[in-house]
């Protein structure tokens, strides 16, 4: 299983806002697409204004298919400004598990 974490740094002050419309809008439309959405965090201590957002994939391939159709959702489009200007930083990285995580692991 591949993993997506998605790392979002946001203005001061907007994680409420930012939440607040992705629990309202974006979450459903994401879900439709990306599928396995393993966590979706804030950040309480340590670096303030963050959120991280992990998807679980099959494949790469898997994972592109499936970020292509969001990219192609009407519904997306119309809902990406209301949260890009809220961000300031983004990071994206794929992770795999080891054999003994406990999210279950890859054979190599």
């Amino acid at each position: 299983m591949f993993y997506e974490i998605r790392t979002y740094r946001l203005k001061n002050g907007a994680i409420p806002a930012y939440l607040k419309v992705v629990e309202e809008e974006g979450i459903a439309i994401q879900r439709k697409h990306l599928g396995e959405l393993v966590a979706y965090f804030f950040s309480e201590i340590g670096p303030i204004n963050e959120i991280v957002h992990i998807w679980a994939y099959p494949s790469l391939d898997e994972r592109e298919r499936r970020r292509a159709a969001l990219m192609e959702d009407p519904d997306w489009q119309a809902f990406l400004p209301k949260i890009r200007d809220l961000i300031e930083v983004a990071d994206n990285k794929i992770m795999r598990s080891a054999r003994f995580s406990p999210l279950g692991g890859c054979a190599s």
